[in-house]
Order: C-alpha cells, then structure tokens, then sequence
C-alpha cells in the first residue's frame, strides 16, 4: 500500500521541527549544511601573529622625526648601482604618444 505525497510532506514537517532542520521539500541545495559549520575566521586569525610596527608604520605617524631605515638604504643603493651600470627599470612614459612611438608592429 503507497503513503499519499501529502502525508510525507507531513511527516517531513515534523521531522524538521523535531530535529530543528530546515524543511526543504523541495530537495533544493540550500547549502546548510555549510552555514551550521563554526565559522574560521577567528580561528585563522589567531593562527597567523600579530602585526608589528614597521619603519614605515614609524614614519607615517611622525612625518617630521627623521628615521633611519637600513634594509631601505640597501634597497635604494642596490637600484642606484643597477641603474648605474644601464640594468634599472626603463623610464615609465608620461604621455601616449611616448609609450606609441616604441611599440611599432606586432609580429606574428
């Protein structure tokens, strides 16, 4: 003997207020099951240190207090050695027909 479809939907009802699910009769992905999971951000949060100060952090809160960064001296002296010896970064172009003048034709 078949149960009607009106009785398990019935019975699903229940079950829903029962168990305190979500009825869903119509079978739907509703992702759920993703939503009861605990949440990871706090979790990750505290995986990873806190940041600290850096020279930068320094500098922008006192703009007048002269700091001496060394890793950013050694930066800016290695670019001024490349740039000496012809190996830096190409000069960026101001205008459009600057940056035009030197693409020329596309090769396939």
């Amino acid at each position: 003997m078949a149960v009607s479809a009106s009785r398990i939907l019935d019975l699903l009802k229940l079950r829903a207020s029962i168990f305190q699910t979500t009825f869903n009769p119509t079978f739907a992905r509703l992702g759920n099951k993703i939503l009861r999971q605990r949440l990871r951000g706090p979790a990750l949060a505290a995986y990873y240190p806190r940041r600290t100060a850096t020279f930068s952090d320094l500098r922008k809160l006192y703009p007048g207090f002269e700091t001496y960064d060394e890793f950013e001296e050694d930066r800016l002296e290695g670019v001024m050695i490349t740039k000496s010896r012809g190996k830096g970064a190409p000069k960026k172009k101001r205008t459009a027909a600057e940056s035009k003048k030197f693409q020329g034709k596309k090769r396939r």
